[in-house]
């Protein structure tokens, strides 16, 4: 019987894998995604900053402790009363930072400076913009149970105008706080107010406990 000698079975070469256009392209595609988001958000939350400062610091948190209430407050009535502009003058006279009307200015003075030489015109000095308007927001929280909506109410239209919609059962579920703002202007501001003060407690809260 003649056999012959087997021969080794050739070696088995590993397939390379293929990578196909599509896939590669998917693949980038995934990474130019997820670095584009990433940097919409960094510069969506940079944005926010920006819209959202806390400038004249050191008198706003001195006087948000003076009149024990939360500083992040008084940055949502200045930003959206001035966005920080201590020359600002609306169409009705109010001046400065908090824009605060003659008749106002001249209450808060004599309440809480009735010996000092100020007049109306000081009102665009960016401190005491803060000191008075600080009392004032102070003053509307303590009469409307601390109801930021409400207090704002009353900062923007007058005691007078949000005593009436309280006494109006349509407006209040328990005549201390408003539930509905039926005058498009005070609606708006109560809108402005409430969303600044959201969007700073969400940006510097932290900061603030």
């Amino acid at each position: 019987m003649n056999t012959k000698p087997m021969r080794p079975a050739p070696p088995v070469r590993p397939r390379k894998t293929q990578i196909r256009p599509s896939m590669l392209l998917s693949a980038v595609l995934l990474c130019l995604l997820a670095a584009g988001t990433l940097l919409f958000t960094l510069v969506g939350e940079r944005l926010l900053y920006l819209q959202y400062p806390r400038r004249y610091e050191e008198y706003v948190q001195y006087y948000a402790d003076k009149y024990e209430m939360d500083p992040l407050i008084l940055y949502a009535f200045i930003r959206t009363e001035s966005n920080f502009d201590p020359d600002a003058e609306s169409d009705v006279g109010a001046r400065g930072l908090m824009q605060i009307t003659e008749p106002t200015f001249d209450w808060i003075k004599g309440n809480i400076a009735p010996d000092e030489p100020l007049t109306f015109d000081d009102a665009f000095d960016p401190e005491l913009s803060v000191r008075f308007g600080s009392y004032f927001v102070k003053y509307c929280l303590a009469r409307y149970q601390n109801d930021l909506a409400t207090a704002a109410a009353g900062y923007h239209s007058g005691w007078g105008t949000v005593d009436d919609l309280l006494a109006d059962d349509r407006f209040t579920d328990d005549g201390q706080t408003l539930t509905g703002f039926p005058y498009e202007q005070m609606g708006l501001y109560v809108k402005k107010i409430t969303a600044s003060y959201h969007w700073y407690q969400r940006l510097y809260g932290d900061e603030t406990d």
